[in-house]
Formats: C-alpha cells, sequence, structure tokens
C-alpha cells in the first residue's frame, strides 16, 4: 500500500503575499531627494522692462565654486565649513565696517526701527562643479539666513523664527533680514 503524504492548501497562498508587500511598501519610507525651497521672481513682463540696480561692490558678497569644488570667497579661498560664519558677518555687519554692507534704517511693523542689511550674496558656480558640493554651498547660506532669523525672533519674540505662530512677526522677520542670494547662469569659470 502507498502512502499518501497530505497536500497542503497554496491557494491563498498568493493573496497573501500580495497583501503582505502591500503592507510593507505602504507603510516603509522611501528616501526621495528633496529641492531647494526658494521664492522665484514672477515672470518679467516684455512690454515692461525692470530698472537697471546700480548695488555697490561693498554690499555684494562674491561666492565662486569651480569645478573642482574650491569655495572662493571675495577672492579668497575658505573652506565650506566656514561659509555660513562669513555670510553672517557679512549681512550683520556689527561693527559697521567700511568694507562690509551699508545698514539701512528701516520702520518694520511690530520690530520698530531696525537696521536693514543692504547685502546681497551673489553666487556663481562652474558647470563642472559637483551636485554635492552645490547643495552644500546653498545649505550654508540658508543656514546663514536661518540662524540670523532665529537669533534676531529669539530677541524679539522670546521663540525662534521657526517656531512663530503669529504671521506678522514672521512677515516682520523676513523683511529685517531677506533672503538675499543672487544666483547666476553657470559657466566654465575655472577653463575648458
Amino acid at each position: 500500500m502507498a502512502r499518501i503524504s497530505p497536500e497542503l492548501n497554496t491557494g491563498s497562498m498568493a493573496d497573501i503575499s500580495f497583501l503582505l508587500l502591500t503592507f510593507f511598501l505602504l507603510t516603509s519610507s522611501i528616501d526621495t531627494d528633496q529641492g531647494i525651497t526658494r521664492r522665484l521672481p514672477p515672470p518679467l513682463d516684455p512690454n515692461n522692462p525692470p530698472p537697471d540696480i546700480d548695488i555697490k561692490d561693498r554690499n555684494v558678497l562674491k561666492v565662486l565654486v569651480s569645478k573642482s569644488n574650491a569655495l572662493l570667497v571675495q577672492g579668497k579661498f575658505i573652506d565650506i565649513r566656514d561659509l555660513k560664519e562669513t555670510a553672517k558677518l557679512f549681512l550683520l555687519n556689527p561693527q559697521n565696517s567700511e568694507d562690509l554692507p551699508e545698514m539701512e534704517e528701516k520702520e518694520i511693523a511690530g520690530l520698530g526701527k531696525i537696521k536693514v542689511s543692504k547685502g546681497v550674496i551673489s553666487l556663481k558656480n562652474d558647470r563642472g562643479t559637483s551636485y554635492e558640493t552645490y547643495i552644500n554651498v546653498q545649505n550654508e547660506l540658508a543656514a546663514a539666513i536661518s540662524e540670523l532669523r532665529n537669533d534676531l525672533s529669539k530677541q524679539k519674540f522670546g521663540v525662534k523664527y521657526s517656531d512663530l505662530n503669529d504671521r506678522t512677526q514672521s512677515d516682520a522677520i523676513s523683511k529685517a533680514i531677506p533672503v538675499a542670494i543672487s544666483e547666476a547662469e553657470p559657466e566654465n569659470i575655472g577653463g575648458k
């Protein structure tokens, strides 16, 4: 007599596998690249060109990134880790130095009279600059502005800028420390 082995019912195994796969896809996080958050200016009206703006040389912090990922700020090589502090010092101009940007006293609702920097950070990179270096430079510049905003917000309102719930307070801080970063079209800075 032949021995019969019992069979397993595998008819619903495909359904169970599909449900498990769906569960893991829905509950796991998939890393996605995030872009750089910047508010772009509105499109230019071709019938009404913008006026030429004359910016004094002392009001511009020139940041160049070469194809070899070297960082040149105001004609001097610096380490990327020093860029944030350099940008903060440039925008603050605490001693009202002649080689740093002019400060303009403005009346801002919620802050009163406050000195606002006329400084602009001009960023230019080579076409051969690595994406990682480009993002690191952008992050350091954004961190400089963020820290300046947080410092002013703590001083005036007792909380960080990112924790402000009042729209008028956050608008006031944004006006006092604007995102003044000008980015030029990449070109072959470091040669061919």
